[in-house]
């Protein structure tokens, strides 16, 4: 199981101003903040994502091939972190739409090039 995923950034001051307004459609807030790293979760004990840079000292990039994808309670839901997502300068990697009969998602990038997804699978 994943306990919590990390996304290189340059940046995490102008990443968290893409990424809180995107992961509050989810209920996450910020769990912890240093000068490298900002996390949010569920709750001030459950950190799942974290922005970081990188601890080589080197520049992040996208991972040719990384994905990190978000669980959402509804399509709905898939569709407003897309739209919220894309208005904040996500560029599209693929609009929500059913991809089989019971998986519903969107695929998006975001302003550092990291793909995305959030995506609906009823129980």
């Amino acid at each position: 199981m994943i306990g919590y995923v990390c996304i290189g950034t340059n940046d995490p001051v102008r990443a968290a101003k893409f990424y809180d307004p995107v992961l509050a459609v989810l209920g996450a807030k910020r769990t912890w903040e240093t000068e490298r790293y900002i996390g949010w979760g569920s709750s001030a004990e459950h950190t799942s994502v974290l922005l970081i840079k990188p601890l080589d000292g080197k520049a992040a990039s996208a991972g040719n091939g990384s994905m990190v994808s978000f669980a959402a309670d509804s399509k709905a839901t898939v569709d407003a972190i897309y739209n919220k997502a894309l208005a904040l300068g996500a560029k599209d990697e693929g609009p929500p739409g059913a991809r089989s009969e019971d998986f519903y998602a969107a695929y998006f990038r975001d302003p550092e090039g990291n793909k995305l997804a959030a995506y609906y699978s009823p129980p």
